[in-house]
């Protein structure tokens, strides 16, 4: 009997405690200047560039937990182009997103980079990728090289210096709290606070 409750009592101290809830300051930050966000939502904005091997790394568990979000939780993803040379990368974004085939080739994008080494910075290897996984060239080059394209390439820079990101990928919820994978200290962590934060913004006790 003794050793029965010897045993019970080892379970007992090293079972593990309950996760306690993420903190501000540790697993999230609040930026000083909340930005805009859509009315009468729960706003989820990713801030990423495709050449980011971080980016891809997190982009399996960011789109699991997309996928079980309820529909009061809007989705936003914002390129970040650290320089003027990578600023391609965010123009194949919002074309593909012009045309209607983002969701579609997003995943076969950074798996081009991250796999296939390609670079995709070249006008001409990028639409030559494009056509060979099934995308209309010209329809892709005339988005490629329209103004709202590079309007918006050029204002999503503009997004980011708003939100102050200097890394990626960043998660920023509702406009004002912000996590990543480096931040909160590792993926699941991460996924964890966004849960945490999406929660809270919901239930108005933040």
């Amino acid at each position: 009997m003794f050793a029965a409750l010897a045993t019970v009592a080892g379970f007992l101290m090293t079972a593990p405690a309950q996760a306690a809830a993420p903190t501000e300051g540790k697993e999230y930050q609040v930026l000083k200047a909340a930005q805009p966000v859509t009315p009468g939502k729960i706003e989820v904005t990713e801030f990423f560039w495709y050449g980011c091997p971080h980016c891809y790394d997190f982009e399996p568990e960011l789109e699991a937990w997309v996928k079980k979000q309820n529909k009061d939780v809007v989705f936003k993803r914002v390129p970040v182009a650290f320089r003027d040379d990578l600023m391609p990368h965010t123009k194949i974004f919002y074309a593909l997103e012009s045309i209607g085939k983002l969701e579609a080739m997003n995943s076969k994008v950074f798996q081009a980079i991250h796999v296939e080494r390609k670079r995709l910075l070249d006008p001409n290897e990028i639409a030559d990728f494009m056509a060979k996984n099934g995308i209309d060239r010209k329809a892709f080059v005339d988005a490629y090289n329209s103004f709202s394209v590079t309007t918006n390439a050029q204002r999503a820079n503009k997004i980011a210096d708003a939100y102050k990101i200097d890394g990626v990928p960043t998660i920023v919820v509702q406009g004002k709290y912000v996590t990543s994978p480096s931040i909160a200290g590792s993926k699941p962590v991460a996924v964890q606070t966004m849960d945490y934060l999406v929660t809270q913004v919901r239930d108005k006790k933040l």
